[in-house]
């Protein structure tokens, strides 16, 4: 029973639940609007009809790729180098020899084939398109710390991470449920989007020097810890002053503040950004992004979906 407890949570580890709100978030935001373009409206010629059905199998499909992302980066960075026993982050299960490198790509293969389910299922009900994002996603995954090449090793990282966890995430949610691609809701994904690079960019500001040992080409790597600082601090300020342009400029609903006021949760996690704070210290600033990039979702979403 021990052994067991013991793998459990080496490989929820491994899956990194802190992290998996940037998937979830702009899934809760699409959804919301969704929902709330499927309430009967006067003079609208067509219903649309809210599944739910969809909405879980588009974010089950969401947060099982972010899974293999989790899982390539710790393979990846292990045989690259790049999680030492330096490191200053959590502990990462393959470089700490707590999962071999053969029981990680299995791991990577078997959560890519769960992926697929949900995936050919969207692809079935709502178009073609899904099983392609479906792939793009898988590829991106694998790409972003794998191959000859990989994403995060060349500054691109920050890109990928704005794209598949912002806008694409919550106007592919949208579309999932209602089968329709609007602007409104790639729009509004520029908030979650905009905070998961808030998020990556101080996990490579923590990791700077021992990423440039390696030749992990971050962005952080690139320009600097300056450059670094105010890429955050203007990430978090689109993410929270969004909701807001939204609603006085978009007719957006009034809900929709909630998501500026959330950012009230984070803002001791600037003010470390802000101050310089290095190393181990930008820990706290990481989980204050993650509690907020949570929430953000949550609040936003209802937010949106009940005003």
């Amino acid at each position: 029973m021990t052994k067991f407890i013991f793998l459990l949570r080496t490989w929820l580890a491994a899956m990194r639940p802190k992290t998996l709100g940037a998937s979830i978030a702009p899934c809760c935001i699409g959804a919301a609007m969704a929902w709330r373009d499927s309430l009967p409206t006067l003079g609208r010629d067509e219903q649309m009809k809210f599944s739910w059905t969809l909405a879980l199998a588009a974010v089950l499909g969401a947060m099982l790729l972010q899974i293999v992302s989790n899982f390539a980066n710790d393979l990846f960075d292990a045989q690259r180098g790049a999680d030492s026993a330096f490191r200053l982050g959590p502990q990462r299960v393959v470089a700490a020899g707590l999962v071999s490198s053969r029981a990680m790509k299995i791991a990577i293969v078997f959560t890519l084939l769960l992926a697929a389910l949900p995936t050919a299922f969207l692809a079935r009900e709502q178009g073609e398109i899904f099983a392609l994002i479906g792939v793009f996603g898988a590829i991106a995954a694998l790409l972003y710390t794998g191959g000859p090449r990989p994403l995060a090793y060349v500054g691109l990282g920050d890109l990928f991470v704005f794209v598949c966890f912002g806008p694409l995430a919550t106007a592919g949610m949208y579309a999932a449920i209602l089968g329709e691609w609007r602007m409104a809701p790639c729009i509004i994904g520029i908030a979650p989007g905009a905070l998961a690079v808030a998020l990556l960019a101080t996990n490579n500001l923590r990791d700077i020097d021992q990423d440039r040992a390696v030749g992990k080409r971050t962005l952080a790597v690139r320009f600097g810890a300056r450059f670094t600082r105010l890429q955050i601090i203007a990430c978090w300020v689109i993410a929270t002053m969004l909701p807001l342009a939204a609603w006085l400029l978009a007719d957006a609903p009034g809900g929709a503040l909630a998501g500026t006021t959330i950012a009230l949760v984070s803002i001791p996690s600037i003010v470390m950004v802000a101050r310089g704070d290095r190393g181990v210290a930008l820990n706290g600033v990481l989980a204050g992004f993650g509690v907020h990039l949570y929430l953000l979702g949550i609040a936003l979403g209802l937010g949106w979906a009940i005003t």
